[in-house]
């Protein structure tokens, strides 16, 4: 009996002694706040102010921020994988230590104030795109679906595609005086806020075709397929889609690609039909249902409420994903450019933000910039 007891007083002691070991150890792990100051008060202040925030635009306020996400952010620094020279320099003369303490102060930081919650004004692409729209509704309709024969319609139409395609007429590589004139004075940025804005809305059919045959145009629109989908509904936001399309702009549209217009691929294919085969091909693309080729998302919040999955959740084990509320707007669009790009590592975030528009990534920035920081 006294053996058990000793037996069991001996196995009590040694996991008392593990348990002590483990805490020692977690606490090592654990960053010391006051040194962590005072390395940010020599190395960091310049940039990221006194109380964790940007002093200027493109530097992202550290205050409050997840702990872990700077403790990463850090050592992707020091890694190479993020690029930015100066914070390379820094990262490599620290120590695991310093990065732990520097991550642990700007962490237990109150939330800076963001200059940008107040003086930046969200406007939606969506919102923008559907003012600029007011120009095109006279021809197009105010939804994009247009009822003039001979005017396509631009409801669903893929954004790459209605971007490209008013580029042309601004080139003048498309012959059309009034598109040439509409918003010639527009930014990038507008155009991809009015393509956004006609994606998202949902195309009707038009009048059926008065000439052509679409049972013989359909196997005469093999070729069209692989770029434009089997029922003219495209995969590709840069490839336009065809079905339900206006008859009489398709065969005019086609049988241009033998004079003015230049894409290689269709100059070669269209060059080898006569006027008959491209209005049954017309004919059959016209009489299709038309849908959407990509599910639009229809506003800013709706993109963000993605992003929130990761970002508005407490600190996981498995993912260090930094705050985003009341960021500095120009660090986030720099942040979302880089990993849509592939500047900065990240294959989820690349894959998030790969489809984005310049004027997606402007809108989403500003929304977050907007939000008051938790």
């Amino acid at each position: 009996m006294k053996k058990s007891i000793l037996g069991i007083l001996v196995l009590a002691l040694a996991l008392l002694g593990c348990t002590e070991k483990k805490d020692t150890a977690v606490k090592a792990m654990k960053g010391d706040v006051a040194a962590g100051k005072a390395l940010a008060e020599k190395t960091c202040r310049t940039c990221h102010g006194a109380d964790g925030g940007g002093v200027a635009p493109a530097i992202p306020h550290l205050a409050a921020q997840r702990e872990r996400y700077l403790l990463a952010s850090l050592n992707e620094y020091k890694n190479g994988k993020r690029t930015h020279a100066a914070l390379r320099d820094i990262a490599t003369q620290m120590s695991e230590a310093d990065m732990r303490n520097v991550a642990a102060y700007f962490a237990g930081l109150p939330a800076a104030p963001s200059a940008a919650a107040k003086d930046v004004k969200h406007t939606s692409p969506y919102e923008k795109g559907k003012a600029l729209a007011a120009e095109c509704a006279k021809c197009h309709g105010e939804d994009g679906n247009a009822k003039t024969p001979g005017t396509p319609t631009l409801a669903g139409q893929q954004p790459h595609y209605l971007i490209a395609a008013i580029l042309e007429y601004h080139r003048d590589d498309r012959k059309l005086t009034t598109m040439k004139s509409i918003m010639r004075d527009s930014d990038r940025l507008d155009l991809e806020s009015l393509a956004l804005y006609f994606a998202a809305q949902t195309p009707v059919q038009r009048a059926a075709p008065a000439r052509g045959d679409p049972a013989a145009g359909e196997p005469l629109s093999a070729m069209c397929g692989g770029c434009h989908g089997a029922r003219g509904v495209s995969i590709d936001a840069a490839t336009p889609n065809l079905a339900g399309q206006d008859a009489q702009y398709l065969a005019k549209a086609t049988k241009s690609y033998r004079t003015t217009r230049q894409n290689w691929g269709m100059q070669r294919y269209v060059a080898g039909l006569n006027d008959k085969d491209i209005d049954n091909i017309v004919a059959f693309y016209a009489s299709q249902q038309p849908k959407a080729g990509d599910q639009i998302p229809s506003s800013i919040q709706e993109i963000a409420a993605k992003c929130n999955r990761c970002h508005d959740q407490e600190d996981s084990p498995s993912m260090a994903a930094p705050k985003m509320r009341g960021q500095d707007k120009d660090y986030l669009v720099m942040a979302l450019r880089g990993y849509r790009d592939g500047k900065r590592e990240s294959t989820t975030m690349h894959n998030m933000s790969f489809p984005y528009s310049n004027a997606i990534i402007e809108g989403l920035a500003s929304w977050y910039a907007s939000q008051p920081a938790k």
